[in-house]
């Protein structure tokens, strides 16, 4: 399934799930709340999608406002240097235990909507991840049981101010700018992802192609991921893990590019849609 939040004019926001060209609205408004109802919300949506249930209402997809799928999550864990390529490029060695740190949740915005560049230029950079949303609560989990927490996947761009991150020292400030963490443009549950370690990602600015892998070239994989955040953080429906970023980001460019106004990002996901932003 495709799950959305999602909006229609200057409505409330409301949960959905994609059918072809159609949104069909479901029960609640909040994917977090959705996703800690478990197993039964998530058959009712299912049977929604396949018709056995009359949804709430029915519109148009063109119509209707996606916003991030998951508005609020209660933590944003993000991986550094989690592609091969990606350390060699930043000239760093490669990872022996995955690189933590934080984007904050006021970070977060949607699909179409623009990220807004600092007032001073903090050389404003893109990374493409395959962002991993939980599905329950997990703390203490093996590897082998780690995909029963996730609901599901969805692009996400980490980007990022160079400037204050490598000032800093330490990359929360440089991470967490407001809308820095554009999501979306839906969840696509986890049954529906054959593999997620044998997707194509690219990134696309101003529709040339800058970074183009495949996350079969995770260092970390996503069970390895979930075991280890777990053992000390407690992860909670909804809460999103950004896997990483492979090579091409713009500030280890030669020259280096960094965004400006105007431009537009594309983060594109195979089978997970495309999250395009705009900067402001």
């Amino acid at each position: 399934m495709r799950l959305v939040t999602f909006k229609v004019g200057t409505g409330s926001n409301q949960l959905g799930v994609v059918v072809d060209k159609e949104v069909f609205a479901l029960e609640g408004q909040d994917m977090r709340a959705f996703l800690a109802a478990g197993a039964s919300a998530m058959q009712q949506a299912k049977k929604v999608e396949r018709g056995e249930v009359q949804p709430k209402a029915k519109y148009p997809l063109d119509a209707v406002t996606l916003l991030a799928p998951v508005l609020n999550p209660g933590k944003i864990i993000a991986i550094g240097l989690n592609y091969i390529d990606h350390a060699r490029e930043t000239k760093m060695e490669i990872p022996q235990a995955p690189i933590l740190f934080a984007k904050f949740t006021t970070s977060i915005t949607g699909p179409n909507a623009p990220v807004v560049i600092p007032g001073d230029d903090p050389q404003v950079d893109y990374e493409a991840e395959l962002a991993v949303v939980i599905g329950r609560r997990a703390k203490g989990v093996s590897e082998a049981d780690a995909m029963d927490y996730v609901a599901g996947y969805m692009p996400l761009n980490d980007v990022s101010a160079r400037r204050w991150q490598f000032a800093d020292k330490q990359w929360v400030r440089g991470k967490s700018p407001d809308t820095f963490c554009p999501t979306g443009p839906w969840l696509t549950t986890r049954d529906a992802v054959a593999d997620p370690h044998s997707l194509a990602i690219r990134m696309r600015v101003n529709g040339n192609t800058l970074q183009d892998s495949n996350t079969s070239n995770l260092i970390f994989k996503i069970p390895f991921l979930i075991h280890y955040i777990s053992a000390s953080i407690t992860l909670e429906p909804g809460d999103i893990i950004a896997t990483g970023t492979p090579d091409g980001v713009g500030v280890f460019r030669k020259p280096p590019i960094f965004m400006k106004a105007g431009d537009v990002m594309e983060v594109d996901i195979e089978g997970l849609g495309v999250l395009r932003n705009h900067l402001i």
